[in-house]
């Protein structure tokens, strides 16, 4: 049953935007992915896109089918409907990080004054929670980085950033799914494609989800490189490398 107080806005001519407390919280994110299993399960004609990401939920429609006042009030309804032993399917992926990779490494280490084993230990320890995706296809905004290591968005942006770069930006770390430019600090690399456009799903991680990061070697990496290619690296099968 829904917890909590929504405000809905209009997005445009053909969107709406739901918003909850504006906080990070495990609590909130659990209702948003409560309300997003009933619309799913409900396949709501006209419903186009829903996309979550920390306290808010955009939902795109087609105006010639559905009304926005109508879909505000059939909201309403269903949020108050109890679908929450569906929550319980998510999953925690383990992800290899080649921290030889972190182009910004060293002034993150000096700037927070710390080695570089500390470093690694700190971001590799917490179990991280997809709170959402975007602004990239496949991009994850994790939560939970310990604050030893938050620190402020590069001033100037790079103008390209590489596919599968682990950076921080502010209190996040995240993973770059392509090319693109960005302002975050490159700490390392992983080989996992977070999106493929090709595939059903394009996107396997899911809100909701936990991220767990483990430290590999260069040679190591480039053996993971070598199995995501040739599509038989498997995610959960987890190797632990303690010569990086």
């Amino acid at each position: 049953m829904g917890k909590f107080e929504l405000h809905f806005k209009p997005f445009g001519d053909s969107a709406l935007l739901i918003e909850w407390p504006k906080e990070i919280s495990e609590i909130i994110l659990e209702d948003i992915r409560s309300l997003l299993l009933k619309l799913e399960r409900l396949n709501v004609e006209g419903v186009d896109d829903i996309n979550s990401v920390y306290s808010s939920m955009l939902i795109t429609y087609d105006k010639t089918i559905l009304f926005k006042n109508d879909l505000i009030k059939f909201i309403k309804k269903i949020y108050k409907e109890d679908y929450s032993d569906e929550l319980a399917n998510r999953k925690t992926w383990n992800i290899p990080v080649c921290y030889d990779f972190g182009l910004d490494l060293e002034t993150v280490l000096n700037e927070k004054k710390l080695n570089r084993e500390d470093f690694i230990s700190l971001h590799s320890a917490p179990y991280y929670t997809v709170y959402g995706i975007g602004f990239l296809p496949g991009f994850l905004y994790l939560g939970g980085l310990s604050d030893q290591l938050a620190i402020p968005r590069k001033e100037i942006p790079r103008i390209s950033v590489f596919k599968g770069a682990v950076a921080i930006g502010g209190n996040q770390t995240g993973i770059y799914p392509q090319d693109s430019p960005g302002g975050w600090h490159i700490i390392g690399k992983t080989p996992i494609s977070l999106f493929d456009s090709h595939k059903e799903d394009p996107t396997f991680i899911k809100p909701g989800d936990k991220i767990k990061f483990y430290s590999v070697s260069k040679s190591r990496f480039e053996l993971f490189e070598i199995e995501v290619d040739a599509a038989v690296f498997d995610i959960n099968n987890t190797v632990h490398d303690s010569s990086n």
